[in-house]
Parts: C-alpha cells; structure tokens; sequence
C-alpha cells in the first residue's frame, strides 16, 4: 500500500492480510450493533427473545455484513433502507440523521417490524448505512400486537412511511409522540428507541475507526471486495446443484377470512451458477391477513437456499446475486395496498421455505432436510392483572426442524424464518399477569423417518386476571412434509381450557373432526383459564423402516413416541411391560412392509 495523507491511504490493491482484518471489523461491527440493543433494550421481545435484526450496507446500499439475527429481517432490510433513503432523498440527509420505516409496501414486512436507518460519514464522506430493525410488541390495530387478522392493512396498526426520527442528533418528539399515543405498550418505547440507537451509534463508531486506521479508500476497496469474494463461492456451490427444472408446493391451512387452502407454488431452475425462483401459479392476494411483501418473499426465498449453498460464507450482497426472483403481479406473496399482511413472517415465509425445500429435496436429496415445523406460531396476548392493570404479552412456541440425512432432526427450536428464542417462563411471569403451566415435549409429534423429525412441544398459559389471544398458526389440517420417503408429522392444535378443567379446540381439528380457524384474534380468556398450543415435529427423513430398531427402542423409553407409534410407523413391536423388543415380530412386521 502507498503512504497515508490526511487519515486516507490512497490504493488500488488490497492484500490478504488486510482483506481478512477488515472482512473482521465488518463483522464484528454487526455483532457489536446486536449486543448494544439485546442489553439496552426495554421490552421482553427484544432483550429476551431477539426478535430483531442489525446489518451494515456500503454507500450504494449494498450489504456488507451482518449479525446472526433473524433470517426473515436480514434480506428484506435492504429494501427497507433503499425505500428510506430514496423516500427523504440522499440530497436531505446528513451526519447524525436517522431515518424509520415500517411500511410493509415500502420495504417492510408486518407493521410490528420497525426498520432504523443511519448514514456513517467519515470527515463528512459518506461511506455507508447502519441499519437495525426490531419486532415492536404493539404498534396499535385492532388487537393486541396488530394481531387483527381483518381484510385491511389500516386494522393492524401504525404505518409509518420513511421519517427522520433523529435530525442531526435531535430526536423529532411530534413523531415520537404519533409512535407513543398508538401503542399499547408505550411504556417500552423510548427505552427500545434508545437501544436501536445505540445499535447503530456501535456501527458508525467501528466503521469510522477502521477508515481512520486503515484508510476510506481502503476500507471502500475491501467492501466491494469481500462482495466479490462471497459470490464466487455461492457460484461454486451452486455448480454443485444438478442443472434443471425442480418445482413443489405448499399452502396456508386458511388466509382466516375463507376456510379455503392458499396455495404456493415454486419453481427452481438451476442452470451453472444461477438459481431463479419462479413463484408463478400461486394463489392471488388474499382477503386475510397473510399476504406477503415483496420484501418479505424475496427474503424467505433467499435464505431458504442459503441453507444449502454456503452457509459459512461472509454474509454480505454476494450471497444473493447468483439468485433471481420471480415475483408475479397480484399474488399473495407480493402484498399490494390495502392487503393485510401481519402474518407475513411468522406463517407465510415459512411456506415459503417448506416449498423450496421440497423442491431442493428433487436436486440434492442427499443435503435436503424434512420440512420443519414451518410456523413461528406467534401468540400474543393482551393481559389483565388482578389490580386492573394491563399489558402485552408475546411468545413463540416452537415446533420440530426435519429430519436430516445425516441425524435426527432438532426439537423445539425457532422456525428457520428467526434466530429468536422463546420467552423464559421466570421472565414472563415477572413482568406480565400470567403462569406458566407447560412448556414440554409433545409425544408422536414427529414426522417419522430412517432419522424422524424433532419433536414439537405443549405449550400452557394460565391466565391470572383474564385477557385475550391473539394466534398465528398453521399446519393445522396436515402436517410438516417429509422428504426422501420420511412421513409428516402430526398437526397443531390452540385449546381454551376452563376453570374447571373443561377443554375446547379453538383452532385446528376437535374430537369429532370439526375444524376451527386457527387465526385467532383477540380469542377471551377469564380470570384462572388456559391457553394451550400443541406444535407440531419436523418431517421425517427417509423410510421409517429403515431406522435402526435400537434407536425406535431408545425414542420410546425417552417417551418421544409412543409404543403405538414405533409399530405402526417403524414396525418395531416392543412389549408394554418389560419394554423389549419383540424381534421375531418385528423381523416379521417389517418384512412385510
């Protein structure tokens, strides 16, 4: 490199030690945005769960790095930023500016996904944009957590088109007021604005070092090159891929408003170094609260085949320009106004996700996972304490990832749309008027297969001074898919369980068959009565019968299926009382399958 001059390093090439440093500092810089907002945020949903997102873009917007968060936010932040920027101007923005977006039509997602944008100059260069964006538990509508499930966007909350909320340092307090008076939880507010700030502060201060150690140019150099770098190995991986034509589909149980299946459909051409994703023949905009963004679906496609291309590479632009997208006019995974669209995320992307994997799954079987349990299953709830006093509360019980080629799938675990955790039973009864009855493994809730799914949970709430649900989920008329000659696992169910012990089906699949909208808005509860959600498992890998009858032996003493389950699925019959294996029977059951 030739000699610095006032802080910059004027160089046309970048050697490899250096390349690594700053690939580094990139990285770090997003993660270091992470740790500021979990530990200075305010609500539970962002400190505990981690329903949010950081990322850092180059000048032209183009994304340089980014934290572990949620898969969902990460793609569709970009095209939240560009609506932000271009929306004020690039012209009216200046040092210490902050720009707020949630629009799910202009880059957003749901409403409750608030996107902050930040320029980073340094000595009054622009070289990039600190963006952090987090799942605000209430921003109005007409239930709690916009959980409305209506047929117009206006019913799930504030939309706020691209604002300053930060001029120059300076907070803007008429929007800050607006964000205040429409919200049911004003009380978490300042303190999660706060903490974005203080994310995006951690961006610029670590950006800025780097360009006063290393050089702007050289620092500029190393973002387009490290770009470049991540390209060529999602091209290389993609090579890998067999050239052709692979399709498969999904649906949502219902939009909430018909009782009517909402299909997707998707189709992957693979062809050398490229990958389209072609949604052509899905179902049009829906009159219920499950329609996608562009942002939201294009997001979801990408980091479904991330899975399975280079999941170690850097995470920056080059991992999704190998990759076109395909996004017809007027169909519900590209939501137009006033199409509602709250349960874009937590249900509609992981259709996504489910289809492509099927599709993965008729090019690469030997990489391709069972479908997981392919909903965040979002329940938010608004609660009343004894003393009259009340609030929101939210939480997100997990289902089963699929079975694999290589091992069991996970158990409990957040769909692959959010890297968020669920809520801690300690944390939740602290701050909210409720208890926790369960949170527990659920038996037979796995897809079987030579490795089976993991396994879904039973989720209880006990409501102490009454309140009412909210429910996002699906998967309640068939389960998760299997792939490679795995089976489904089971379906999902909400109940209303009384004070007297009575229990009501009041989304999924009664006793006598009769199938109740899973969509729940603003579902009463009273005082002492429960609210329990079984998730369901991953879909199973490979044939059932080809699991070694020692594992279906261990699963059942473990309680993870049943002795029912293991001969009708494995056929692997084992006595009830000494729970042992009956081989002769077995060899005999499985030999006839």
């Amino acid at each position: 490199m030739s000699s610095t001059t006032n802080n910059n390093v004027v160089t046309t090439e970048l050697n490899p030690i250096t390349f690594e440093v700053l690939r580094s500092v990139f990285d770090f810089a997003s993660d270091r945005m992470a740790t500021v907002l979990q530990r200075s945020s305010f609500s539970p949903i962002l400190a505990d769960m981690l329903d949010f997102s950081n990322a850092i873009y180059d000048a032209d917007l183009q994304l340089l790095s980014q934290a572990a968060n949620c898969p969902i936010h990460l793609a569709a932040m970009k095209f939240s930023a560009e609506a932000a920027v271009n929306g004020i101007g690039k012209e009216n923005i200046v040092e210490g500016d902050v720009l707020v977006v949630n629009d799910p039509y202009q880059g957003g997602t749901h409403i409750n996904d608030i996107t902050f944008v930040k320029p980073i100059y340094h000595h009054d260069h622009l070289v990039g944009y600190a963006v952090s964006r987090g799942h605000w538990m209430d921003l109005g509508g007409g239930a709690a957590g916009g959980q409305a499930f209506s047929t117009h966007i206006a019913a799930e909350g504030l939309r706020l088109p691209p604002l300053k909320i930060f001029s120059q340092g300076k907070v803007n307090q008429d929007l800050l007021s607006i964000i205040l008076n429409n919200s049911r939880t004003p009380h978490f507010i300042k303190g999660d604005l706060q903490a974005h700030l203080g994310a995006l502060l951690a961006a610029e201060t670590e950006i800025q070092r780097a360009c006063d150690r290393y050089g702007r140019e050289t620092v500029t150099l190393a973002m387009k090159r490290i770009q470049t770098y991540t390209e060529n190995m999602v091209r290389a991986s993609i090579k890998d891929i067999p050239d052709g034509v692979y399709e498969a589909e999904d649906y949502a149980d219902t939009d909430g408003i018909s009782h009517d299946k909402v299909k997707l459909k998707v189709k992957l051409t693979v062809k050398d170094s490229n990958i389209t994703v072609d949604f052509s023949g899905t179902d049009p905009i829906c009159k219920g609260a499950i329609n996608s963004p562009k942002a939201n679906t294009i997001s979801a496609a990408l980091y479904s085949l991330q899975f399975f291309l280079v999941p170690d590479a850097p995470q920056n632009q080059g991992l999704f320009n190998p990759i076109e997208v395909i996004l017809p006019e007027g169909c519900w995974l590209n939501a137009q106004w006033p199409a509602p669209t709250i349960a874009c995320t937590t249900l509609t992307s992981s259709k996504i996700t489910s289809a492509i994997w099927q599709a993965l799954a008729k090019a690469i079987p030997h990489k391709v996972t069972g479908s997981t349990g392919a909903d965040a299953n979002w329940f938010v709830a608004s609660c009343v304490s004894e003393t009259g006093e009340t609030d929101v509360f939210s939480d997100l019980p997990a289902g089963g990832w699929g079975g694999t080629p290589y091992a069991d799938g996970m158990s409990v675990t957040m769909d692959p749309l959010g890297n968020c955790m669920n809520m801690a039973a300690e944390t939740a009864e602290l701050f909210f008027p409720i208890a926790y009855e369960a949170f527990e493994l659920r038996q037979d809730s796995a897809g079987a297969g030579q490795h089976r799914g993991g396994l879904g949970s039973v989720f209880k709430v006990r409501f102490l001074g009454g309140g009412a649900v909210g429910m996002e989920t699906s998967r309640t008329i068939e389960g998760s898919p299997g792939v490679a000659g795995g089976l489904p696992s089971v379906v999902q169910r909400s109940s209303h369980i009384l004070a007297n012990g009575d229990t009501h089906v009041i989304g999924g699949f009664n006793a006598e068959g009769e199938w109740k909208n899973p969509l729940l808005a603003a579902h009463k509860f009273e005082a002492d009565e429960v609210f329990m959600f079984e998730s369901t498992g991953g879909g199973g890998w490979g044939n059932p019968h080809k699991r070694p009858v020692a594992d279906v032996l261990e699963d059942v003493l473990d309680e993870y299926i049943s002795i029912e389950s293991a001969e009708r699925y494995y056929g692997v019959v084992i006595h009830p009382q000494s729970l042992t294996v009956d081989e002769a029977a077995t060899q005999a059951l499985r030999a006839t399958a």
